[in-house]
């Protein structure tokens, strides 16, 4: 039997372990760095999110699963670019703007999340489609648009193998 409570438990845990994995890296690649432990973490996890996005019950594709799938595609490249081409040339930028897109996608519905759960919140965006929502939407993409812009810039892996580095 399926018990909707503890799929969604555990979804909602997935998803924090991703999100706090997922602050450490960009931190990481704001620093130039990546993390040993992090970066797989955050890999891992931002998948099972995306992938545990699809147990719930639904009758429709919902904008949800749109941006699951997306970012299972944007995790599949910069896994690749991580692992496969060892971050080499063009690589090292592909896998920072998949890393951080995907992050990015992880906090967009920590918004949308949040705008459904918080009362305050949701009282001040009940459909999503009032300003308060689009504004605080639309600061989660500057923000993360200047910081992916930074962490291409300033990402250099000091060897670039198979397993990250640093």
């Amino acid at each position: 039997m399926f018990n909707l409570r503890a799929y969604t438990t555990v979804h909602v845990v997935v998803s924090l372990v991703a999100l706090a994995a997922g602050l450490a890296v960009a931190a990481g690649l704001l620093k130039g760095k990546q993390f040993e432990r992090w970066t797989p973490a955050f890999l891992v996890f931002t998948v099972l999110t995306s992938l545990t996005g699809f147990g719930f019950p639904f009758d429709r594709v919902l904008p949800s699963h749109v941006v699951g799938a997306l970012s299972l595609v944007i995790l599949a490249i910069a896994i690749y670019a991580l692992y496969g081409a060892r971050l080499a040339g063009g690589w090292r930028l592909i896998y920072v703007i998949g890393a951080m897109l995907a992050f990015y996608f992880n906090v967009f519905v920590l918004v949308v999340q949040l705008f459904q759960k918080v009362p305050a919140l949701k009282a001040a965006a009940p459909t999503q489609s009032e300003p308060p929502f689009a504004v605080t939407q639309l600061a989660v993409l500057i923000a993360f648009v200047v910081l992916t812009v930074a962490a291409g810039r300033r990402f250099r892996p000091a060897r670039q193998r198979g397993v990250p580095s640093a």
